[in-house]
Formats: structure tokens, sequence, C-alpha cells
């Protein structure tokens, strides 16, 4: 019988890393695609606008969801029963 090869992962220590990553991605691309749309339409070039508005909206809201972390894990300890430890 043959073992399947362990997955590579990241240590817990950079899991406030890759959260800010995964979830910039996804809300910078949704966003990109929203305001594009509200502001030209499905025109022709959509998608190639689309995707240069992520690529320089993707930086700012990876930086954005890791400086605001603190701060979010404060507000919902303060609203959240349990969470945060308290």
């Amino acid at each position: 019988m043959t073992t399947r090869p362990a997955f590579w992962k990241l240590p817990a220590r950079f899991a406030p890393v890759a959260f800010a990553f995964f979830m910039s991605v996804l809300v910078a691309f949704v966003m990109s695609l929203a305001i594009t749309a509200m502001n030209i339409g499905l025109a022709d070039g959509f998608l190639l606008r689309v995707l240069r508005s992520y690529a320089a909206a993707w930086p700012v809201a990876f930086v954005s969801v890791l400086a605001a972390r603190p701060l979010v894990l404060k507000l919902v300890a303060l609203t959240v029963a349990g969470a945060g430890g308290r």
C-alpha cells in the first residue's frame, strides 16, 4: 500500500497573511467587476478594464486587510459572545 504524499502547508503563524491574501484576492476582484460594470456597463473591452483595475486594486486590498485585522478582531470580540476569548 502506498501512502499519499502530504500536501505542503504554511505554518500556522502565517494564517493571518494567508487569510488576507485570499480575502483580498476575492474582494478586490468582485469590487473591480462591480465598479467597472457600473462605470462603463458591459461594453467592449470590459474584461480587460476589469483586469487592469484589479491589478491596481489588489495590492491596496491586501495591505488594507492586513492593517485592518487588529481593529476588526477587537470589534468582533466586542460584539460577538465568546469571541476573542472573553
